[in-house]
């Protein structure tokens, strides 16, 4: 594995390793006002949701690794703590990227990049119209992280309005992941975009206390076909399937089928539960795969 020590990195070489890193990241649209009601529009992808109670965004107008000038989004937030942060899909990504042109100060991204500026109901910044999600914020501080080419300057917002595109909604009036279809920030020029074929669930383990990675036989956990994402939904469950369970489990005709197939070979016989195991996990289907495993 290459290591590196920061300090034998220039600004430019960091700041491209930590990019294409730590990534994808969520983007945000910010638009913003001067103390004249000059408009700004750009988007940042050093952005993530911190708070719920309050609901508080932060983003990082980053001072430029080229010359070390601020952003006019920065300028203006000092000027007039508000703005709107726009939520970015596949349908604008090409105009976002547009709006992060370097116009100067007091041209209009929104018309540069052809957005329909709408009023807000709370902050002086209009939001964009396209955007799915538009959050009104009103700004509680902005921190700066140092004085030289590529330090942050976090903008920490506070929501007070959400707005959303009931087209996205699902029929508990809660946002449709599938529908959203948001676009993420990688390194240099590229973006991922979150589609329903690309979506998958991961079971969160909150409501219990799984029973861990190391309580898994080591049989099982040594397995030459089960993988560490396997692993790990395994070790997420709270309580193995009783030897009952089990037992009415290999009756069933495909795995009778398969016991069958390999009496005296326990060598194929343990390789192909392992495979059935796999299968059933992938599906999602832990406690089946469990009691897989556990046929004996």
């Amino acid at each position: 594995m290459l290591s590196i020590n920061i300090k034998d990195l220039s600004i430019p070489e960091l700041h491209n390793y930590l990019q294409y890193a730590i990534a994808p990241r969520p983007i945000c649209f910010a638009s913003t006002v001067d103390k004249g009601g000059n408009v700004n529009l750009s988007p940042f992808s050093f952005f993530n949701l911190f708070s719920t109670n309050p609901p508080i965004c932060v983003f990082s107008p980053s001072r430029k690794v080229r010359d070390n000038t601020t952003k006019h989004t920065l300028e203006n937030i000092l000027e007039v703590p508000e703005c709107v942060i726009n939520m970015v899909n596949y349908d604008m990504v090409q105009q976002t990227s547009l709006a992060s042109v370097e116009y100067p100060k007091r041209i209009n991204e929104f018309i540069k990049a052809g957005f329909t500026a709408i009023p807000s109901h709370l902050v002086k910044p209009p939001r964009v119209a396209e955007a799915p999600v538009q959050l009104e914020c009103v700004v509680n501080e902005v921190k700066s992280l140092g004085s030289g080419p590529g330090a942050g300057n976090l903008v920490i917002a506070e929501i007070k309005i959400i707005h959303i595109n009931e087209a996205i909604l699902d029929t508990d009036g809660k946002i449709d992941q599938a529908k959203i279809d948001l676009v993420a920030r990688l390194g240099g020029d590229w973006y991922c975009r979150v589609t329903k074929d690309n979506l998958f669930k991961v079971a969160k383990p909150v409501r219990t206390i799984g029973i861990g990675v190391d309580a898994i036989p080591y049989p099982i956990r040594n397995s030459k076909v089960l993988t560490g994402n396997n692993l790990g939904q395994l070790g997420n469950v709270e309580v193995l399937p009783t030897d009952e369970e089990t037992e009415t489990y290999s009756q069933s005709p495909e795995l009778k089928d398969l016991l069958d197939a390999t009496i005296g070979d326990s060598q194929t016989r343990e390789l192909q539960l392992h495979l059935k195991a796999k299968e059933l996990l992938d599906e999602g289907k832990v406690e089946e795969a469990w009691m897989v495993l556990l046929i004996s």
